[in-house]
């Protein structure tokens, strides 16, 4: 057999696809890596998907605007003043994307317009924080990624 560049191109081209073959068969069939869904329910939370728009919207026109900052003490939530501390009820979300065991909820049950996430609370790294309220029968949501 004669050997010229066109041979040459089909068999690189070959040798090329068995090697990206081989490595998605290889990262595939790993125990070591772990593919963790974002979240377990997520065609559900899809469809809710909506009702998030139309939360996060309400909390985009707000007068001001939800206040964020690391302390000395932990993560800082300075909420507006036009809103009533009592008045809000809903839930605090911080979702560690690197390993969801570090994942955690607080109720929201304000006196001031403060929240403070505790320092022993959070590892240093990356969060996503999402507060999710009802205030006066209107529902609000704020996401937020912060490194701690």
């Amino acid at each position: 057999m004669k050997w010229n560049w066109g041979t040459g191109i089909v068999i690189g081209i070959a040798a090329f696809m068995s090697f990206i073959l081989f490595l998605v068969i290889k990262m595939t069939t790993n125990e070591k890596f772990s593919f963790d869904l974002v979240t377990e329910e997520y065609y559900a939370k899809e469809m809710l998907y909506q009702t998030e728009i139309d939360a996060e919207t309400n909390t985009y026109n707000l007068k001001e605007k939800i206040i964020s900052k690391k302390t000395n003490d932990g993560w800082l939530l300075i909420f507006p003043k036009e809103l009533e501390p009592s008045k809000i009820i809903g839930k605090v979300f911080l979702y560690r994307p690197s390993n969801e065991k570090l994942d955690f909820n607080l109720e929201l049950k304000l006196t001031s317009s403060h929240l403070l996430i505790p320092d022993n609370k959070m590892l240093d790294g990356r969060w996503n924080i999402i507060i999710d309220w009802v205030y006066q029968d209107k529902h609000y949501l704020y996401k937020k990624e912060i490194t701690y």
